[in-house]
């Protein structure tokens, strides 16, 4: 007489125990490195926020000083704890034919972003134009 066992044997359960493991270490690496995306976007994006408001106040404040290079670090709470920072440069392009003060004068600015990811350094630069006066005692 024949008795039918069901279940598995040991065999079985090691290797469908073997195939789960090695799906689940897959599918945790690929959310691993779905994080690390995410959170380079977010960087990116914070940056990128950060460089229209640093961009905005160059181009209004008419108190910049010329061809001398501006900058310094954003405040952990601007940069939403990453460290970053800004540099500038103003340098007059376009003006006037012997130009002096009161004359008006087309300002190039150019301005980099930067932020650390970890231990690497991330950057990007803008370019903006505005149109100003020239202050008494300076000339191009």
């Amino acid at each position: 007489m024949k008795t039918h066992q069901r279940g598995f044997t040991l065999l079985e359960a090691l290797v469908a125990t073997m195939i789960m493991g090695i799906a689940v270490a897959g599918i945790l690496e690929a959310l691993t490195a779905s994080t690390r995306n995410v959170m380079r976007l977010t960087q990116a994006d914070r940056a990128v926020l950060l460089a229209r408001t640093k961009m905005d106040e160059l181009l209004v404040n008419d108190g910049l000083i010329r061809k001398a290079d501006l900058g310094g670090p954003f405040s952990a709470a601007e940069a939403g704890g990453m460290a970053a920072g800004w540099r500038a440069r103003v340098t007059p392009i376009e003006s006037a034919p012997a130009a002096t003060e009161r004359n008006w004068v087309i300002d190039r600015i150019e301005l980099e972003i930067w932020w650390m990811d970890g231990a690497t350094r991330r950057s990007f630069s803008l370019e903006g134009y505005r149109r100003s006066l020239l202050p008494p005692g300076e000339g191009i």
